[in-house]
């Protein structure tokens, strides 16, 4: 089996929460990119509209080797002229007026289509295995991009909240930060002994409809709703304002946390980054999957909430794909 050979073979279609009103200040920009990563889009756009890079705004990053489309909002910069704009490796396909910027998270979803190449023979395990991901969920894991290239994402977070390394990019200091918090998140997944449908007395469970979170106190009947997809158990995302579950989850939890080298009770950012902390599903539902045979080729489609990983999903449905 083969991923990743060309940009093509992995494609990405953001989903957005909203569509601009039409009217405002700003313009929100629908782009696709090839080969490109989404911070060097949002500088060409700043470059235009002459302002500051940080200006413009965009909901997510995207995969740099890979045909994605994203929208991106730009002040100052009117819809006509976005559309006459001629980007390398980007085109523009929609642009729109709207009164504010787009923010980080500001999407509904994001949309695949992954060729796997040579993949004939996993067809019938993968389409096996993606009943089971639709039935009880696909294990929301950090991918290992959040890690890094060299994997040491989490090490530096680390040292960063032990007063060890001193940085004055606070971008890259909230990414080594947020790496850590990925890394305690996947370890507490991993050893959980439930399955992903199942809850227990002491978890904070997520409400699919609203987001809402709320303490597990009677575990038969919330068990329930988990199979119906009503709920779902979360993990930690540690931080300073986070509601906490209770025994024996929160023990469980401040172990992981203890061997990762994080006391909860005490842990502090660095100056320029916040650790309010949250509450991540263990498991996310998977739509709109499809599995299509091409030769010997599979096409993977599928959408998956904001958060979560394409990477996750095809390991979960393929198998080993580091090869």
């Amino acid at each position: 089996m083969r991923l990743f050979e060309k940009p093509e073979d992995f494609q990405v279609d953001e989903v957005p929460l909203y569509a601009p009103t039409g009217e405002g200040s700003h313009t929100f920009v629908r782009i696709e990119k090839r080969n490109r990563t989404t911070p060097e889009v949002a500088q060409d756009l700043a470059r235009a509209a002459g302002v500051k890079a940080r200006d413009v705004g965009y909901a997510g990053l995207k995969d740099k080797l890979a045909v994605t489309t994203q929208w991106f909002s730009v002040p100052g910069l009117a819809p006509e002229a976005a559309l006459a704009l001629e980007l390398s490796d980007a085109r523009v396909l929609e642009a729109e007026a709207h009164p504010h910027k787009l923010r980080t998270g500001q999407l509904r979803a994001n949309r695949f289509r992954i060729l796997a190449r040579d993949a004939e023979r996993q067809g019938d395990a993968a389409e096996a295995r993606v009943q089971e991901l639709v039935a009880r969920g696909m294990p929301n894991r950090f991918g290992p991009q959040r890690f890094g290239r060299r994997g040491d994402n989490a090490d530096l977070g680390r040292r960063l909240l032990a007063g060890e390394l001193n940085m004055r990019d606070r971008r890259r200091a909230r990414l080594f930060v947020s790496a850590l918090q990925a890394e305690v998140f996947n370890i507490v997944l991993e050893r959980r002994e439930l399955p992903l449908d199942a809850v227990e007395v002491g978890d904070v469970a997520r409400v699919q409809a609203s987001g809402g979170l709320f303490l597990v106190e009677d575990a038969k009947a919330e068990n329930k709703r988990a199979q119906r997809f009503e709920i779902s158990p979360t993990g930690p995302i540690f931080g300073n304002r986070v509601i906490e579950p209770a025994s024996p989850v929160a023990e469980r939890e401040r172990a992981v946390a203890t061997e990762c080298g994080i006391d909860i009770d005490s842990v502090s950012p660095p100056p320029g980054v916040r650790l309010r902390g949250a509450r991540r599903p263990l498991r996310v539902l998977p739509e709109e999957v499809r599995i299509e045979r091409e030769g010997p080729d599979l096409v993977v489609q599928f959408m998956l909430p904001p958060g979560s990983y394409a990477s996750v999903f095809l390991q979960e449905v393929l198998g080993d794909t580091s090869d």
